[in-house]
């Protein structure tokens, strides 16, 4: 009689730590008398049938891989609409590998995907997700922070720390877009702790259609701030997501939109450094303002990196809960660890009941984590308009002052 089959899928991006789950839940599984598979290459490899995607893994193989970045299974995408068509290949492909268990690693497309196979399976398969995504924007009790996103702080805190330096070195102003296309958890998480001079994530823009121009006048404040107090130099931070605010007529006269495997747009492909570095330097030239200013990235440098302690831990709890809640009978659910406790999260509890996809976590600006990091930075505030300090700002930034009122004072009505 064959054994009852394990097999482990990884979806969407990168993050550190997808190997510690694979690690952690191969040896339960064959420490439980059970076989495991690894399926190379994602999703993909289901959907095209490929019977040879199934690699058997093993405790030798697996024993030391917890401590590397990256994924020893790859990851891929999938487009929902033409996964529909290929469903069937997929449970096909699933049945002729013999699987019984599914364990699916990613973020919420992948959550989505992992709901949609159990249904379908109709009880011939078992399925657990385990919670992945450097964004940090899947819904999890407590307030936990997703894997792999406190290992993209840490390294993208000591990216932009030497960044600072070299503002300060040099003279100049960086804009640095971070990685966060629903939210700016990882935004906001690197900006308080490196102290930038301002941190932009789209959950405090309400609009239906935010103007470029509102975002550069706001780093432009923050730049004509920091002139007025005789500093040349300083670094904003800006998650990439504040692009789905534009208007996306006005970001195609500035960029070339791409979309990605799964038909989104590619907020990562939008320079949103570089379309605001013109729009501002544009603005200070035409006062005979003349600020050094840099665009830069910082995501693609973090998805991929060696875990650190906390989320080596934290991803070998959750690949041994999610083998533990399989095998004693558990399906369809998302394996978290909460207070202290590995426990499931079903499928039913992830989903938004109007929209069907999985929840997003977004930054609570109304929460005093928010209020910290934005009390501590340099921005325009309604008082720098009732002040003394009004004349030495509309002089920093070489304006009347009444120009300098009609020019920002919006910003902060």
């Amino acid at each position: 009689m064959k054994k009852e089959v394990v097999a482990i899928v990884v979806g969407g991006g990168p993050a550190p730590g997808i190997n510690g789950v694979i690690s952690a839940a191969t040896i339960e599984a064959v420490n439980s008398g059970k076989e495991i598979i690894g399926i190379v290459g994602g999703f993909k490899s289901l959907f095209a049938g490929d019977k040879k995607c199934g690699i058997p893994l093993t405790i030798e193989k697996v024993s030391r891989i917890h401590t590397s970045g990256g994924s020893i299974l790859k990851t891929s995408r999938d487009p929902i609409d033409s996964a529909k068509e290929k469903f069937k290949v997929l449970l096909n492909t699933l049945k002729s590998l013999n699987v019984r268990y599914l364990i699916t690693i990613g973020g919420d497309g992948t959550a989505f995907m992992a709901r949609w196979i159990e249904r379908e399976s109709r009880g011939k398969l078992s399925v657990v997700h385990v919670p992945k995504t450097i964004d940090n924007d899947l819904y999890l009790p407590g307030g936990k922070s997703s894997f792999g996103y406190e290992t993209a702080r840490h390294w993208g805190v000591k990216v932009v720390k030497n960044i600072m330096e070299d503002a300060k070195t040099t003279g100049r102003w960086y804009l640095i877009t971070t990685m966060g296309r629903n939210s700016g958890h990882l935004a906001l998480g690197i900006g308080k702790a490196v102290g930038a001079a301002i941190t932009l994530i789209p959950e405090e823009f309400v609009e239906e259609k935010l103007p470029l121009q509102k975002v550069a006048d706001m780093i432009e404040g923050s730049i004509i701030k920091r002139l007025s107090m005789g500093k040349n130099h300083g670094v904003a931070i800006l998650a990439e997501g504040i692009s789905s605010k534009f208007d996306i007529k006005d970001i195609e006269t500035c960029e070339g939109i791409e979309k990605d495997e799964a038909g989104r747009m590619r907020f990562s492909e939008i320079q949103l450094g570089r379309i605001m570095k013109h729009i501002i330097r544009k603005s200070l030239e035409s006062r005979d303002l003349h600020v050094t200013i840099v665009d830069k990235r910082v995501g693609y440098e973090l998805r991929a990196a060696d875990p650190i302690p906390y989320d080596i831990e934290y991803t070998r709890d959750l690949g041994y809960g999610a083998v533990r809640f399989l095998i004693n009978g558990g399906t369809a659910a998302m394996i978290v660890f909460d207070e202290g406790k590995l426990r499931p999260v079903s499928f039913v509890e992830m989903a938004d009941p109007v929209t069907g996809k999985t929840k997003v976590k977004l930054v609570d600006i109304k929460s005093e984590a928010y209020e910290v990091g934005r009390q501590y930075m340099l921005r325009l505030e309604k008082e720098d308009f009732s002040t003394k300090n009004l004349s030495k700002l509309a002089g920093a930034a070489n304006l009347t002052v009444a120009d300098f009122r009609e020019k920002f004072f919006y910003l902060v009505e």
